[in-house]
């Protein structure tokens, strides 16, 4: 009841969504703590954990700038373009484009894992989501806090959506809520998706259509999981980090 009133508090205090041109650009920060991940594997041999001291040492923060172009019928996810003055390496740049049709439902996931990139066609999932009593602002508009879970990766997910865009659309691959998610926490802050900035501009359809020249496995929602779930079953058995190989 408390959740319903907060919610409620929110549509009248901000600009009513008709008023907006819902179409335009937002830009998250993805940020990674590996040894916190790691630190929930106790399945791992000390080889593996050899590995990641060696690997990270004690500067074990990640950073990744992801971009989701969105209007009223579609959204696109994936990295965002380093500028031309921009410096730095991006190590972790494997296939990762993931397509939504607001309109009819429906999904297009290109997702490099396992060895191979994957065209996840289906349906879209809207996660079992449970809406919270807790407010708090992210860029620039008043987000309110909504909870689920991973049960094949035994992760908690909290998203924080605003209201005030009435698009149920969102970063990586959660959807369905009734407003756009501007930042995600998995396990409590091992990897963080947090909107930096969001622009409202007019977006090219050619910016959100998925590509006719697609490479790749297609497989459905059921394969998937089924992959997901197989392959964290035997990286349990061989003591080895299941996310070297799927994103997390």
């Amino acid at each position: 009841m408390k959740a319903i009133k907060i919610l409620i508090l929110i549509c009248t205090a901000v600009i009513p969504a008709a008023a907006q041109q819902l179409e335009g650009e937002v830009t998250y920060e993805k940020v990674f703590h590996w040894t916190r991940i790691y630190s929930r594997l106790t399945y791992l041999s000390n080889e593996e954990k050899d590995r990641m001291k060696q690997t990270w040492g004690n500067d074990d923060e990640y950073k990744e700038k992801m971009t989701l172009l969105f209007n009223e019928k579609q959204s696109f996810y994936t990295y965002k373009k380093k500028e031309e003055n921009e410096g730095g390496y991006s190590w972790n740049r494997e296939d990762y484009r993931i397509y939504r049709n607001l309109e009819n439902g429906t999904k297009t996931d290109i997702i490099q894992m396992i060895g191979k990139t994957y065209i996840v066609e289906d349906s879209i999932r809207v996660p079992s989501w449970k809406i919270m009593n807790k407010i708090k602002e992210v860029a620039g508009h008043m987000c309110m806090m909504a909870v689920t879970e991973d049960t094949i990766k035994s992760q908690k997910i909290t998203a924080w959506f605003a209201n005030d865009i009435a698009l149920t659309a969102g970063p990586e691959l959660y959807t369905g809520l009734p407003g756009m998610i501007l930042e995600l926490e998995i396990n409590d802050g091992d990897i963080t998706v947090s909107a930096t900035e969001l622009k409202m501009r007019p977006v090219p359809a050619a910016e959100l259509d998925v590509s006719k020249k697609l490479k790749g496995k297609k497989i459905t929602n059921k394969q998937y999981d089924s992959l997901v779930f197989s392959h964290i079953q035997d990286s349990m058995k061989a003591h080895r980090n299941p996310f070297w190989a799927l994103p997390y």
